[in-house]
């Protein structure tokens, strides 16, 4: 069943998970390529799931349980609430005009993707997965994250929350009524 092309085996683990890669890309390009808000919010919906699946597939069960509690039960009602408060139904038909920005960009960003596709892959396809998590049984679990967390990414883990922080602070300022 396992095939080996280029260098690489190919097993069906690795295609599930090229599969659900692959979906999720194509959930992310539709939040940003939708332009009804309620689409782009299914499309991150989907795109949360799919993320949450992959940490799965890895061994990263904590990780997964957090991906779903976290962004698919409490960031994407909070999304959708505001899309409710907005008023965000169907858009008015307008006719626009063509943009050339709106191509030039596509362009570009198809043009950065190939580069950076062209810089990754061969030193992908190099990795081996034995010398990459020495010990599988900790990986993803809740010792091995809170053991990172706090020693090696301390200063970055206190800088999100300070940033957090300031976002919060600010939308209540924002949202304080004026009397």
């Amino acid at each position: 069943m396992n095939q080996t092309i280029g260098g690489v085996t190919v097993t069906p683990e690795l295609l599930l998970f090229g599969a659900v890669a692959g979906a999720a890309a194509l959930c992310a390009v539709g939040v940003v390529a939708f332009n009804n808000a309620i689409r782009s919010a299914l499309c991150l919906v989907v795109n949360f799931f799919l993320l949450a699946f992959l940490y799965f597939t890895l061994n990263a069960e904590m990780l997964g349980i957090t991906q779903v509690v976290v962004y698919t039960g409490a960031i994407m009602v909070l999304f959708l609430f505001v899309i409710m408060l907005l008023n965000l139904g169907a858009p008015q038909l307008l006719v626009e005009k063509r943009d050339p920005k709106k191509y030039i960009g596509v362009l570009l960003g198809a043009g950065m993707f190939v580069l950076l596709g062209s810089q990754l892959l061969p030193s992908l396809v190099k990795i081996n997965a034995a010398t990459l998590t020495p010990n599988l049984a900790t990986f993803g679990g809740p010792e091995a994250i809170g053991r990172s967390l706090f020693t090696s990414y301390v200063y970055p883990f206190e800088a999100v929350s300070i940033l957090l922080l300031i976002g919060i602070v600010g939308s209540i300022l924002l949202a304080k009524r004026r009397v």
